[in-house]
């Protein structure tokens, strides 16, 4: 982890300003969450406003550490200009990814920035697979390639079986933007980094495979 640059520092002051108005002004949170009723009246707003609402200050905090510790790996290896359309376009992806696996119901609603930093941290585990990540419970290191691809067979377990007030799908098309985003602006990863490449694909080909069986 380097010095945080300015744009990374923007975006964290846009999810801090805008997720505390939310938390003191509940129309202005109704009015700008991810809803698919909204979204499907034509409110697409919502699918990048939800991005910078969170529920509550616990909820910001860990998406904004999490961002903290990855986003500098992304903005030294690319640039900025591509950190933010990894970032916007992850957080598009999510909701995308949402709206697909909840269409049918009408209230469905979300907030967080977990897709935008997910597809970050998706990007710097493609950029960087040979670091490591030490989690609080672990006591040792984990190799980031290992943590990204448990993380996504995770969240596929739990868009399955509903677990927790967690937007998983949101999670998992986050990582879907960073991966693919990260790929078309870094095309040179098929040459240095093409087997970290597949075994990153295998849980987003293994969601869609189940989706396509029915089993989602």
């Amino acid at each position: 982890m380097g010095k945080l640059d300015l744009i990374t520092i923007i975006i964290i002051a846009a999810n801090v300003i805008i997720s505390y108005k939310g938390f003191g002004d509940y129309s202005f949170f109704d009015r700008y969450k991810f809803q698919v009723g909204g979204v499907q009246r034509g409110e697409q707003i919502r699918m990048f406003s939800s991005g910078f609402l969170h529920v509550d200050t616990q909820h910001l905090l860990f998406n904004m550490l999490t961002l903290y510790f990855f986003a500098p790996v992304v903005v030294k290896l690319l640039n900025p200009f591509y950190f933010i359309l990894i970032y916007l376009g992850s957080l598009l992806f999510g909701s995308l990814l949402s709206l697909y696996f909840h269409k049918n119901e009408y209230h469905y609603s979300a907030v967080g920035a977990s897709g935008a930093v997910t597809g970050v941290l998706y990007s710097a585990i493609l950029l960087r697979p040979g670091m490591e990540l030490y989690m609080f419970f672990i006591p040792i290191p984990i190799p980031a390639y290992i943590f990204g691809i448990g993380y996504l067979l995770y969240s596929i377990y739990g868009m399955k079986n509903r677990i927790g007030n967690i937007g998983h799908d949101a999670h998992f098309g986050g990582a879907i933007g960073g991966y693919l985003i990260t790929l078309i602006v870094s095309p040179g990863l098929f040459k240095t980094n093409l087997l970290m490449i597949g075994l990153l694909a295998i849980p987003i080909v293994l969601l869609f495979v189940l989706k396509k069986m029915g089993k989602m």
